[in-house]
């Protein structure tokens, strides 16, 4: 990979990781970790944006605070919420996929970025089922969903739609690899 590609990537990293610490406080309190992700496949493109999405998942696994609380390391992917950090690499895969058609038009775009963030939640929400039935708590799929799920819908998607604005706005006039 160019150093060009590679700063790109690190730098997508280090969005993610500033915007999982900065959590904005609601009935729910939610970070913008899902707002870095959106920004950074729709700025640095599928690969590119997986590859950030991917290294500040592999930082948070060897220990490093990038994950919200600035908490790090294996305990933390294998927690609870730990599939819905795995999800984002999910999310990154499906962008990448379907790339050439998001790149058409801004609402297919965003069409892929909401299968994202639903292939993110399915991964999550199956993660937090064996977690919690591993646990001894024997929460429903209904009671997960009600917890983990539908508190985050409407945020996620004012969070997808601010990336949209500024990850449109900046892209033509940033020059990445």
């Amino acid at each position: 990979m160019a150093v060009r590609k590679m700063t790109a990537a690190a730098l997508g990293a280090v969005l993610i990781i500033i915007c999982s610490w900065l959590t904005v406080p609601f009935a729910v309190p939610f970070t913008m970790q899902t707002f870095a992700v959106f920004c950074v496949l729709i700025l640095l493109g599928g690969k590119l944006g997986t590859a950030s999405i991917g290294l500040f998942v592999l930082m948070g696994l060897v220990g490093l605070p990038v994950f919200s609380g600035f908490r790090g390391g294996v305990g933390v992917l294998l927690g609870p919420t730990g599939g819905y950090i795995i999800g984002f690499i999910f999310a990154g895969l499906l962008y990448m996929m379907l790339e050439p058609a998001a790149e058409k038009s801004k609402w297919i775009r965003a069409a892929v970025l909401a299968g994202g963030l639903a292939l993110c939640y399915a991964v999550g929400t199956l993660w937090f089922l064996v977690v919690a039935r591993r646990g001894g708590t024997d929460y429903g799929l209904g009671k997960v969903l009600a917890i983990c799920v539908l508190p985050y819908i409407l945020p996620d998607l004012a969070k997808l739609w601010l990336a949209m604005f500024v990850g449109g706005r900046l892209k033509g006039k940033i020059k990445l690899p």
